[in-house]
């Protein structure tokens, strides 16, 4: 059986975009099958795995709304063994329009829920916000990935997104366990980069990934090439960094 793992801080350019791509084709170059949901309308996910965004026909919002079914949602792409849902800007729009329906926070679980025969990890890329994306992506997930980057603010709005998973587990999803907490954006020769691991390991000791994902050039232009790090430059060090993260998450699996 497959797990669903959704990818959440509601704090924006923590690394979450970053992190669900290149961790979905490093688990897809350690041959599991992968399917990535980008359910965030800025669409980055989409576009950072090589799609066309402005050619988005269906994808998360078809998915959401019922209109479609998940099958007809998915698209492969170059990375192996990766395939995704995309997002389009038109996603914007679901969280009104989700507000009248009934079982709202429910809608991305009964659309995925039967995928975990197929897949064996379906990771959820989230929007940085608590909302109703959030909520479903949270809902429909066994565990998440929190992304901390390692800069001054980074325990800020921790708690409350701790919080927002803690009543999802009360009301939507007890079974909703947090997969790691994951240090991004570390710099060596930084004394708060250091400061900022030392607090968050004090804090949350074995809840957080042995991992630390480094600031590195490639990591950054990858996107831009439309290409997942493991494609672009798999010797750089970002490419290290997520294929080290992908193994401990099998590992922790297994």
């Amino acid at each position: 059986m497959g797990k669903i793992i959704a990818i959440a801080n509601q704090k924006g350019g923590v690394g979450k975009t970053t992190t669900s791509v290149n961790l979905a084709a490093s688990l897809g170059a350690l041959e599991k099958k992968v399917l990535l949901i980008d359910a965030d309308p800025q669409a980055n996910a989409t576009s950072g795995l090589g799609i066309d965004v402005e050619g988005i026909e269906v994808g998360t919002y078809q998915l959401l709304e019922h209109t479609l079914s998940v099958e007809e949602c998915i698209m492969p792409t170059e990375s192996p063994n990766v395939d995704i849902i995309p997002a389009h800007i038109d996603l914007v729009a679901i969280e009104i329009e989700l507000v009248d329906k009934d079982q709202r926070e429910y809608m991305m679980k009964k659309a995925i829920g039967h995928l975990k025969s197929t897949y064996d990890y379906i990771l959820i890329d989230c929007a940085p916000s608590l909302g109703l994306l959030t909520l479903n992506a949270l809902t429909a997930s066994d565990s998440v990935v929190i992304p901390i980057q390692c800069e001054y603010f980074a325990l800020e709005g921790l708690g409350k997104l701790l919080n927002t998973i803690k009543s999802v587990q009360k009301i939507h999803n007890q079974d909703l366990d947090i997969e790691g907490m994951l240090l991004t954006m570390y710099d060596a020769r930084l004394r708060l980069s250091n400061q900022v691991v030392e607090e968050v390991q004090k804090h949350f000791s074995d809840m957080v990934f042995e991992t630390i994902i480094q600031r590195n050039v490639r990591l950054g232009e990858a996107p831009s090439y439309g290409e997942s790090i493991i494609n672009y430059d798999v010797t750089s060090k970002g490419a290290v960094n997520y294929l080290n993260l992908a193994k401990e998450i099998i590992k922790k699996n297994e």
